[in-house]
C-alpha cells in the first residue's frame, strides 16, 4: 500500500525512526510498537481509504490487537473524507480530522523573546528529566500510574532519536527551567535508509514537528513561537530539510501562531477512534 497522506507518512516515518513494526498489506497497514503498547497511535491500522458499508475494520483491527480495549483507524488520504456516515455510527468511532500545515520557510515571531528567556536543543540527563516535567504539567496534579509511566516511555524515545541524529528537541528555559518546548525529525536528512520508498512514496527531505507544548502558567508569553521557529530554522539551515510540516487541531488556537509563523494549510488527515468504556 502506498501512503499518500503526507501526514500519514510523516507519522509513519517518526514511527519507523523509533522501531515500531511496520506491516504492509494491499489495502491497509498495520503499525506496532511493542515498547509502547499504550500508545494508541503507535498501534493502529491505517487504511487506504475511507471506511464504507459494509467493511468490517474492527475485525481487523481485533485480529492484529487482541489485547486492545480501543479502536485507532488512521485514513489515508488528503481531503479529509471520514467515510460512510453510518458505518462510523456502528464502529462507533468518532472522527478527528486534523490540518496539516507545511512551510518551506518561516517568518519570524512578532514578539520579542521574553526576558531571562533562552531557546536551545535539549542536552543532557536534566533537561530531558525538564522535558518530562513539562509533559506532567500539562497532565495535571494526579495523572494515573499508567500515564505517568506512558510520558515516560514517550520522552524516552524522543531522546533517543535525538541522539541517534534524527532530529533535535528544542526548549524554552525561563530562568533555566523548561516552559515551552517541540522537536523537528526528518528522513533523507537526518534518517537515511530508515524507509522503503514503496510504501511511503517520496518524502525525502520533510521534516515533521511533534508535541508544541507550554506550561499553563506561560502561555501567552510567545514562546511556542520562537520555539516552533528556532526548531524549523535548524531543520531548514543546518539539517538542510525542504519542507516543514506540522499537524494541528484547526479549533485549536495553536494553529494561528503556525499561519503566522508561515505555514499553509495542505491537507486534512483522518483519523478514526473508539476509546475504553465509549
Amino acid at each position: 500500500m502506498k501512503v499518500i497522506s503526507l501526514g500519514f507518512r510523516t507519522d509513519l516515518m517518526l514511527r519507523a525512526m523509533a522501531g515500531s513494526v511496520l506491516e504492509d498489506r494491499p489495502d491497509h497497514l498495520v503499525v506496532r510498537t511493542p515498547a509502547n503498547p499504550a500508545f494508541r497511535w503507535g498501534n493502529f491500522v491505517l487504511l487506504g481509504r475511507p471506511p464504507r458499508s459494509g467493511d468490517r475494520w474492527e475485525a481487523v483491527f481485533d485480529a492484529e490487537f487482541p489485547g486492545a480495549a480501543y479502536l485507532a483507524l488512521g485514513v489515508d488520504g488528503t481531503d479529509g473524507d471520514t467515510g460512510d456516515a453510518a458505518e462510523l455510527a456502528r464502529l462507533g468511532a468518532t472522527a478527528e480530522v486534523s490540518t496539516v500545515l507545511t512551510a518551506d520557510r518561516l517568518v519570524p515571531p512578532a514578539r520579542p523573546l521574553p526576558a531571562g528567556t533562552e531557546v536551545r536543543p535539549l542536552a543532557g540527563d536534566e533537561d530531558w528529566a525538564q522535558a518530562v516535567g513539562l509533559r506532567r504539567a500539562l497532565d495535571g496534579p494526579e495523572p494515573p500510574e499508567e500515564h505517568r509511566l506512558f510520558v515516560e516511555r514517550r520522552v524516552a524515545e524522543t531522546r533517543r532519536l535525538c541522539e541517534a541524529g534524527h532530529g533535535a528537541w528544542f526548549g524554552a528555559f525561563v530562568d533555566g527551567r523548561m516552559r515551552a518546548g517541540a522537536g523537528v525529525f526528518g528522513h533523507g536528512v537526518f534518517g537515511a535508509g530508515v524507509l522503503g520508498a514503496g510504501v511511503f512514496g517520496n518524502g525525502g527531505g520533510a521534516a515533521r514537528y511533534q508535541n508544541v507544548e507550554t506550561h499553563p502558567g506561560f502561555r501567552g508569553r510567545g514562546l511556542a513561537s520562537h520555539v516552533v521557529h528556532r526548531a524549523g530554522r535548524w531543520a531548514l539551515e543546518d539539517a538542510a530539510a525542504r519542507t516543514l510540516v506540522i499537524v494541528a487541531d484547526p479549533g485549536y488556537h495553536a494553529i494561528r501562531i503556525y499561519r503566522k509563523l508561515g505555514f499553509e494549510d495542505t491537507e486534512r488527515q483522518v483519523q478514526l477512534t473508539r476509546l475504553p468504556g465509549e
